[in-house]
């Protein structure tokens, strides 16, 4: 209770002024909180309403945040009546409305276990002009019940963070990065002349990885051995599909519904999720803008 609320609650027992003389406030004060009772009830009202909507959102997607709820609701919304992210993201806290947060990391890079050189050409920009130019990848480990594990193999493209080629396999064998950027290819028509950057796990340092990126004109690039943070984009993918796909499972019950959900969270990855990265648009939507705006400017 905040100190007008309690001189509001007693002024019928106790003279108003020796209220507020007891909780430091201006008799003024008093006064004018209590003639804008209204205004707050009003706003009061407009919050529930608003986190309602919040809510009906937030039960489809348990995953979103104030960003992404924020150009939900608006894509909502006619014109004049946008909100706030600034806004939702109170009317979220005080309504315990939140995002899902995962708490744990697991390395997986198996370290180079030969001695050829590849050098960083991204520098940790992951940036491009224009689609199919800089991809990154990486391997993740997607957990089971029986204690064996899944591997996750990605390319995705640094231009509108689409991912462009995956493979899940029972295995971290080249085959798995090999398919996924075969998947790649099928995807874009043509990977020639573009950059695919990684780590230095012994599968993109190995002789079979490389004669596929030479024979599909791509240039391979790596980062700093041991260092996550060159690498960052696809480390962070990873942990986003993670975060939102197992929440609180410390893993998935086997392996037919690992695949299942992962296939789908990749796919609305693609196409519905929002991304910040694309102003809140979808990978494949901020794609299609793009072109768009491309063609009407040529």
């Amino acid at each position: 209770m905040n100190r007008f609320q309690f001189v509001a609650d007693h002024q019928d027992a106790f003279e108003v002024k020796r209220l507020c003389e007891l909780v430091e406030i201006e008799r003024s004060s008093s006064y004018a909180w209590r003639a804008a009772a209204p205004a707050r009830q009003a706003r009061a009202a407009a919050d529930d309403a608003l986190a309602a909507e919040i809510r009906g959102i937030h039960t489809a997607d348990t995953t979103i945040g104030a960003p992404r709820a924020t150009a939900e609701l608006n894509d909502q919304r006619p014109a004049g009546q946008r909100v706030n992210h600034k806004k939702v993201a109170r009317v979220m806290r005080e309504h315990d409305i939140r995002g899902y947060q995962k708490r744990r990391r697991v390395r997986t890079t198996i370290p180079e276990q030969t001695h050829r050189r590849v050098p960083d050409l991204v520098g940790r920009d992951f940036t491009a002009e224009a689609p199919n130019q800089r991809y990154v990848g990486d391997i993740t480990y997607l957990p089971l019940a029986d204690g064996s594990n899944l591997y996750l193999a990605t390319v995705i493209d640094c231009h509108s963070r689409r991912l462009v080629g995956w493979q899940v396999a029972d295995h971290m064998r080249t085959s798995l990065v090999e398919d996924a950027l075969n998947a790649a290819l099928a995807t874009r028509g043509t990977l020639d002349g573009a950059v695919f950057h990684s780590d230095h796990g012994a599968v993109y340092t190995s002789r079979d990885y490389a004669g596929l990126c030479e024979r599909l004109g791509v240039t391979q690039s790596m980062g700093a051995v041991a260092t996550s943070a060159d690498n960052a984009l696809a480390e962070s993918f990873n942990a986003t599909l993670k975060r939102e796909v197992l929440q609180d499972a410390a893993c998935w019950p086997d392996a037919d519904t690992c695949r299942r959900e992962v296939f789908r969270w990749l796919v609305r990855y693609n196409t519905r999720r929002r991304h910040s990265w694309c102003g809140y648009q979808s990978p494949v939507a901020y794609e299609s803008l793009n072109a768009a705006t491309l063609t009407e400017a040529a």
